[in-house]
């Protein structure tokens, strides 16, 4: 077992146990909003721009499978990461999305995210991943209904 640094004032242990499940939720929250966020442009651009946009500048392949994919995903999962519904799954997916766009669309821009780089999407994906991990926590309707993925 890995060796525990010691407080430097021990009386904060407890707040700080009962603060684990709110600051889990909150971070899982907080991405939530963010997708919603995220997405909210994209369907005020239309899957159309958005379908060409991933093919004529990323070159993938059927490109309006993407935008309709990645929309989808976005709208839903960032839902369903607020609430707490599905987490893994939707975690996990979200993930995905965000080493699908790191490499395709920001790792030639290199590190910094203010030149388009993948600083954003690297951070994000593995928030998503600790997020997969750790599930929807005590307060999710995950927890209420007794399951998860």
């Amino acid at each position: 077992m890995a060796k525990q640094a010691k407080l430097i004032y021990p009386g904060l242990a407890g707040f700080y146990e009962s603060m684990l499940p709110v600051a889990a939720t909150l971070v899982r929250v907080v991405v939530g909003i963010m997708f919603l966020m995220h997405v909210w442009g994209k369907f005020n651009a239309g899957a159309a721009r958005v379908a060409a946009g991933f093919g004529n500048n990323y070159g993938l392949p059927m490109p309006d499978l993407f935008a309709y994919a990645a929309m989808g995903l976005e709208l839903v999962g960032g839902a369903c990461l607020i609430v707490g519904l599905f987490t893994r799954f939707f975690a996990a997916a979200l993930a995905v999305e965000m080493g699908i766009a790191l490499i395709v669309a920001h790792l030639p821009k290199g590190y910094s995210a203010a030149s388009g780089g993948y600083e954003y999407v690297l951070l994000i994906g593995v928030v998503l991943l600790a997020i997969a991990m750790r599930g929807g926590g005590p307060y999710s309707v995950d927890a209420k209904i007794g399951k998860e993925l």
